[in-house]
């Protein structure tokens, strides 16, 4: 039986941890800022700009992680999150919540934000060989649905009341996240050296060019650059439906909920996690962009069939298998930026595409809260993400179905 390094064990935690967290948050958030005082325009607002600010962070920390030190860096970021924690459950003054999400770190969506992702993922790279990357990868992400899972259907169970009483509850949620972002803090000071990026032969004595000293880059901008735009693309059509604003709709809809909408969102994140593991299956049998696209195309068509349901029952049974093949393409993804550079680069690249989702996503919910604002409109964002993450599918077929990474092309020789 092969050994699972130290190193790899305690990644692993630290993205359950992190997702719980997250997961917990997403079912919650929207509500506790409009029950303390802020309109529905003023909270998608508010959550652009959260994500925008996480993104100026973002970019810095991971840019610089090989270089400066990966451990340091997730450091960083772990305190970050539990600071933005404490300052969310402390006030609900929108320009301190504000200035407490532009320098912090909070998920409104229950995915991934901050620096966090793209760092464990060049670290993980370095543990595993080209043809079990993937593998790894698909473990990962079922770790972190499962662990957005349970913290959605904790955030549910967890709020709860009206008025002063459902805001306390709220806000213990803000502080759980908080503490959790200690917890986080104190894993990545058990981290190894052996997480760091070796130096590349390349990088010595590639010149330097202003994208290079910005980025920590050195000879695959152009392809970094195009996958980050396109996965923008992607993200911005995802911001439309992120899990805090899906929660909100079937409140809107259907008068759900929060227990309800954690129950929910248990479920259906469990099932795309589950889907991870087959799509490292599907990956080494037809190549990682052809399962990114073949299994995405589907699931954004359900997206847009979810709002069209005239009952709840349905609408969740839609979301469920649209949830169920809808995240095959987040291991592929991951695995395949880390395989189209070289070593060097994997942090500054994860780092890069992940700001560029970061960036897409914040634009959404401000657009979100004005649909939300107005009653016959409260669909659309279903109709406007689906079309979006379709148009994203179709240009990343066509611009990277020819460039295989490392592994199969040797598959091929």
């Amino acid at each position: 039986m092969t050994t699972v390094p130290r190193d790899t064990r305690l990644l692993f935690a630290t993205r359950f941890l992190r997702l719980f967290a997250y997961g917990a948050l997403s079912v919650v958030i929207v509500f506790y800022l409009i029950a303390v005082g802020l309109t529905e325009r003023q909270t998608g607002l508010l959550l652009t700009l959260t994500l925008l600010g996480d993104t100026a962070i973002s970019l810095a920390i991971t840019t610089r992680a090989d270089r400066i030190g990966r451990r340091r860096m997730l450091l960083v970021g772990a305190l970050l999150m539990s600071a933005a924690g404490v300052a969310f459950a402390c006030t609900t003054k929108f320009w301190v919540l504000l200035v407490a999400g532009t320098f912090g770190v909070i998920s409104p969506s229950g995915g991934e934000v901050g620096p966090f992702l793209p760092i464990e993922q060049a670290a993980l790279t370095g543990t595993t060989d080209d043809r079990d990357r993937t593998r790894l990868f698909a473990w990962y992400t079922l770790a972190g649905a499962f662990a957005t899972a349970l913290g959605a259907l904790a955030g549910g169970l967890i709020a709860g009341g009206t008025g002063a009483e459902a805001i306390h509850r709220y806000r213990g949620v803000l502080v759980l996240n908080a503490g959790i972002g200690l917890v986080l803090a104190l894993l990545f000071l058990r981290l190894s050296p052996a997480v760091e990026g070796e130096p590349s032969p390349e990088s010595a004595s590639a010149p330097r060019g202003p994208l290079t000293q910005l980025a920590g880059l050195h000879g695959s901008q152009q392809i970094v650059l195009t996958l980050a735009g396109l996965f923008a693309l992607d993200a911005f059509g995802g911001g439309f439906i992120a899990q805090s604003f899906v929660a909100y709709w079937f409140h809107l809809r259907f008068g759900a909920e929060p227990a309800a909408l954690g129950a929910i969102f248990c479920v259906a994140n469990v099932l795309a996690g589950l889907s991870a593991l087959l799509a490292a299956r599907l990956a080494s049998r037809f190549g990682l962009v052809q399962t990114m696209v073949w299994t995405h195309l589907p699931s954004n068509v359900l997206l847009i069939l979810v709002p069209m349901m005239p009952t709840m029952a349905l609408a969740v049974a839609v979301l469920f298998v649209r949830f169920s093949i809808s995240q095959m393409d987040v291991p592929t993804r991951q695995s395949y930026v880390m395989a189209v550079v070289t070593p060097r680069e994997r942090s500054a690249a994860g780092g890069i595409t992940g700001v560029a989702r970061t960036i897409g996503a914040a634009i959404s919910p401000a657009f979100v809260g004005l649909l939300f604002a107005m009653p016959a409109f409260i669909n659309w964002p279903f109709f406007i993400a689906g079309t979006l993450k379709i148009a994203y599918d179709v240009l990343l077929y066509r611009g990277f179905k020819s460039l295989r990474p490392a592994e199969r092309t040797q598959e091929r020789s």
